[in-house]
This record gives structure tokens, sequence and C-alpha cells, in this order.
């Protein structure tokens, strides 16, 4: 096992500056085309109003996609967290780690299927949290992110001997 750092953390997972410059792009553009476009040559008042909402929505999602993914996901003693101190799941709390390429995971991490339901909670190609499970990866680094997994599966199958 490996010793933790002078904060106490075991493993980080953070996103990767160009898959984070890359997601934010193409949603950006995306919202700026959809707004644009029926600006450029309006179509019928139904679909302006439903380009143009559309277009202001996936412009939100590009901005909590820049805000959720400056932070980073660190794992300590007792939980997993963001390094804002947000905690999104508790070590006594987690039942498995799956992070097999037929699960139901974000792209280069994991899932940790959680004893009882939690509220829901995201941040946009970071993690995600959904009744009892806890999606954690995005636009991470695959190896940062497979690291953590296989802390926390050590933990549990050290704790449940």
């Amino acid at each position: 096992m490996f010793n933790a750092d002078e904060n106490g953390v075991y493993a980080r997972v953070q996103a990767s500056s160009a898959r984070r410059f890359f997601a934010y792009g193409v949603l950006f553009s995306l919202g700026a085309l959809l707004i644009y476009a029926p600006l450029a040559k309006p179509p019928a008042l139904p679909w302006l109003v439903f380009m143009l909402g559309f277009g202001g929505l996936v412009l939100w999602l590009a901005e909590q996609l820049r805000r959720g993914t400056r932070v980073s996901i660190e794992l300590t003693e007792t939980e997993v967290r963001d390094s804002t101190g947000r905690v999104l799941a508790r070590l006594d709390d987690v039942r498995s780690v799956e992070r097999g390429a037929l699960a139901m995971k974000p792209s280069n991490g994991f899932t940790l299927v959680l004893k009882s339901k939690k509220p829901r909670a995201w941040a946009p190609g970071l993690w995600w949290r959904l009744g009892n499970r806890v999606g954690v990866g995005g636009v991470t680094s695959a190896g940062e992110a497979k690291f953590m997994a296989e802390q926390i599966a050590f933990r549990i199958a050290t704790r449940d001997d």
C-alpha cells in the first residue's frame, strides 16, 4: 500500500488539460451554433424558440463542465472527496468497484457501488452520483483513475477480511 501525502491523500484524479479544453470547446461551439443558426436564417417560431433554448442549455452545460473540472478527486483514508472537501462517498459505505469494459461507468473511469442511496449530484466531465452509484471519470486521465480504483478495491478487500 502507498503512503499518503502531507494532506492525507493517497490518490488524486484530475481532468486532463487537453480533454478538458476539447470537451469545453465542443460544447461551446455547439451551443454557439445552435444560437447563431436560427438568428442568421430564422425558422418558424416554434423551431426558433427550441433552438435558442437548446443552445442556451448547451452553453450552460459547457460552463458547468468548465467549473466542474477545475477541481480534482481525492482518496483519503476514510472517503472519496473533491478538492473543495465535498464528499462523494465514504469508504465504509462502498460495496464494490466496477471498472471493467462492460461496466456502466464514465470513460477513463470507474463506478463505486454504495451500500445505501445518496442524493444526486454531478460535476460534468469529472463525476456523478445517482442512487447507490458514484461514477468517476470523463475528461480524466485513465492511469490516475485506474490507480484510484485499485486503491479503493484493495481497501475494500482488506476491510472485508
